[in-house]
Order: C-alpha cells, then sequence, then structure tokens
C-alpha cells in the first residue's frame, strides 16, 4: 500500500480527532469536578472569569490592531507603544 493513500490518511486522522460525545462528557466531568472542589458559587465564578478570557482571547488577541485599541481605550496613547 502506498504510504500516503488518501484513504489511510483520512482514517488515521478520524481515529485522532475528539468526538462531540467525548468532548462534552470531558467538560461536564471538569465542572462537576470543580463544583465538588470549590462549591456553586465559586464555581460560577470561576466559570465567568473564564468565559470572559475566552471572549477577550477571541476578539482582541486575534487581531493585533483590535488589541492596540483595546489598549489605547483603558490607557492613554502611546503609553506602552
Amino acid at each position: 500500500m502506498y504510504k500516503h493513500d488518501p484513504q489511510r490518511r483520512q482514517a488515521r486522522d478520524e481515529r485522532y480527532r475528539l468526538s462531540p460525545g467525548l468532548i462534552g462528557f470531558l467538560v461536564g466531568f471538569v465542572i462537576a469536578l470543580l463544583w465538588v472542589l470549590f462549591g456553586f458559587w465559586r464555581l460560577l465564578f470561576i466559570l465567568a472569569l473564564s468565559g470572559a478570557g475566552y471572549y477577550i482571547g477571541v476578539r482582541y488577541f486575534r487581531d493585533r490592531d483590535a488589541f492596540k485599541k483595546l489598549i489605547d481605550k483603558i490607557f492613554p496613547p502611546g503609553m506602552f507603544r
């Protein structure tokens, strides 16, 4: 069999891809573990800060100009450049 066979490559990629069920299980397990360790309100605080961090990461760190504009809104323009 040829080393770079497309069917073989596709089968290999499917083996290493996480299924949606496994991802859902892992997310649920982590949330349940955090709930047991920290309690309900601390869990909500952790999830809120994680969500805010994800939003900031997606919104501002993908585009360098958007991040520079955010820094200019928070601090005087040109202070850190």
